[in-house]
């Protein structure tokens, strides 16, 4: 049997980075994943919410940190790579959730705001992978799982260079998963419909806000905007055994709104 042949086998309780982990999707896959047994280090710009998370999961005996890291700068990446190798070992996954939204048209849209979207959604990602995946592969395998969004396969109005930033990880994780599939590692995507995040609640706070939240949730066929578990859910699938055959792949979670084939 050669390398390409061998099944890669998950450690017992694998160490999982999860950026953005402090609130919304990124806490409920932090939650989630410790409670399976994964040591998890929370990578997040909001240093205190992240170790309000880490609390919350070593109150119920499991293993977390918070590191306050900024995605979008290399230095920041890196020495939080550090800090979570150092105190919680080889890292086996990977969840790159971190995410940034501005709201608008995109002609009434600011150029300076666009930076700041490919650079925590787009750039960000790029960052912690290539940051971390050398020990994947010295390792001899692991698990990487991009958040993009159904706005980048299906678009999304208002959100022309979000569904742009996150159309690039669709991508990126296609071409990574070719490169990599040799090494053990398996690389996917998630793409939630709408979520009860604090985007949506900056959606609900606006003039037509609930309007438009009834208008969505009229449209998916299960009846209900998304909770953060259930993004959560399909993402510790991606990180498990189970999924040790599935790489390259792009999943959406949205109750039936978009299916896209």
């Amino acid at each position: 049997m050669n390398s390409a042949e061998q099944t890669v086998q998950q450690p017992t309780h694998p160490t999982i980075v999860i950026t953005g982990g402090a609130s919304g999707i990124g806490r409920a896959i932090a939650l989630r994943v410790a409670r399976e047994g994964c040591a998890v280090a929370i990578w997040d710009v909001n240093d205190e919410g992240a170790q309000a998370v880490a609390s919350e999961i070593r109150a119920g005996g499991g293993r977390a940190i918070g590191v306050a890291c900024d995605v979008a700068d290399r230095c920041s990446v890196d020495s939080a790579r550090d800090r979570s190798v150092s105190e919680l070992g080889h890292v086996w996954g990977l969840v790159s959730n971190a995410g940034l939204d501005r709201l608008s048209l995109f002609k009434d849209s600011d150029p300076a705001e666009w930076r700041a979207i490919l650079d925590v959604n787009l750039i960000g990602a790029l960052n912690v992978t290539h940051s971390l995946l050398p020990q994947m592969v010295e390792g001899g395998g692991g698990r990487i799982v991009c958040v993009s969004s159904d706005a980048a396969r299906v678009g999304s109005t208002g959100e022309a260079v979000y569904a742009a930033s996150k159309a690039g990880l669709l991508g990126f994780v296609k071409t990574l998963a070719r490169e990599t599939a040799r090494n053990g590692i398996a690389v996917n995507v998630v793409c939630p419909g709408p979520t009860d995040t604090n985007l949506l609640a900056s959606v609900r706070n606006r003039s037509n806000g609930e309007r438009i939240i009834e208008a969505m949730t009229r449209a998916i066929p299960m009846g209900r905007i998304a909770r953060p578990e259930d993004i959560a859910g399909a993402i510790a699938f991606f990180l498990s055994e189970d999924a040790g055959y599935i790489t390259g792949q792009v999943l959406s979670v949205s109750g039936g709104l978009t299916m896209v084939g």
